[in-house]
């Protein structure tokens, strides 16, 4: 068959929405609505590309690649993500995107793609690994349950009191500046995690779309005033009663106090007394420190997802 692939345009709502949809449908475990991919190019103007390939009028593949925000822009690889629909799979269409996401990789002057693949799509697993991606991390995943849960005891160490950034506005700062602090020791299987400027870090981790301002917690000392550590959730896209913990930091000299524990009891009562069915989360398998958090407050495991770095398809 022949295989016509098309950039989409940002101002594509149409577009936009079948890219959310193709995804959405391929892997239902890892979601995408049009707010998101409008929040990515409202935040990240020109700095993601996604793809169409329609089958009959019909859009049946999608592809994105991009800046990864969690690294500094120097960083030398894109995102890469590839979305087939399974009756159109085997036909080169899942090739095709990848070539032309190298090639716009290529001229962003990255070398190489790093991606994510839960461990239940072996298909994706296999089509990456068929050209030449390795695997270089394992988060491992868990969920919480909450149907039928009552809302726990957060019972904050003494002195430390949790509240949240709707009551605290003026305290995205201080979340900053824990965030500064925590994110270099948070075990990555690549370069630490970059928090970025105030300015960038408030766009990407308190402003963006989904994260609720009320189920955002801040650990402040009573004595000094300042923000200590922080958890907060963002609402899986489309989805009003499935949240992940986007993060959960404490600062280096106020670990060992039970304060991340703390933090994330607090998110998970608020998700209850807000109708929330579930909370997900995963951390890189080094992170012993938080997998023990999760197992304490009850998560259970669910399939592992793979970092996955691979090279860009050869050029012309």
């Amino acid at each position: 068959m022949t295989i016509l692939v098309r950039r989409i345009d940002d101002g594509d709502n149409t577009d936009l929405a079948a890219h959310a949809r193709i995804r959405t449908a391929v892997t239902p475990d890892n979601p995408e609505s049009l707010d998101q991919v409008r929040w990515e190019s409202a935040t990240y103007p020109g700095e993601v590309t996604r793809y169409l390939v329609d089958a009959a009028g019909e859009p049946v593949a999608t592809a994105s690649t991009g800046r990864v925000w969690v690294f500094q822009p120097a960083y030398p690889r894109y995102w890469l993500g590839i979305w087939v629909m399974p009756g159109m799979r085997n036909q080169g269409i899942g090739s095709a995107l990848y070539q032309v996401a190298s090639d716009a990789a290529r001229t962003a002057g990255k070398t190489g793609f790093q991606t994510e693949v839960s461990e239940a799509h072996a298909a994706g697993v296999r089509f990456l690994t068929n050209r030449g991606f390795r695997v270089t991390g394992r988060a491992k995943m868990v969920r919480l349950d909450l149907r039928g849960l009552g809302a726990p005891v957060i019972a904050a160490p003494e002195g430390i009191r949790v509240t949240s950034l709707a009551k605290r506005p003026e305290l995205v700062p201080g979340v900053h500046v824990a965030a500064v602090e925590a994110f270099p020791d948070i075990p990555t299987s690549d370069e630490p995690l970059d928090p970025g400027s105030l300015e960038a870090f408030t766009a990407r981790d308190v402003d963006r779309v989904g994260i609720p301002k009320e189920g955002f917690l801040v650990a402040v000392d009573d004595g000094s005033g300042e923000v200590v550590g922080y958890a907060s959730l963002i609402f899986a896209p489309g989805s009003r009663v499935l949240a992940y913990n986007d993060m959960t930091a404490v600062r280096p000299a106020w670990r060992g106090r039970g304060i991340a524990t703390a933090l994330k009891r607090a998110t998970i009562a608020w998700a209850i007394e807000n109708g929330l069915e579930a909370i997900e989360t995963g951390n890189d398998e080094e992170n012993a420190p938080m997998r023990a958090v999760n197992l304490t407050l009850g998560y259970t495991p669910i399939p592992d997802v793979l970092e996955m770095q691979g090279p860009l398809a050869p050029g012309d």
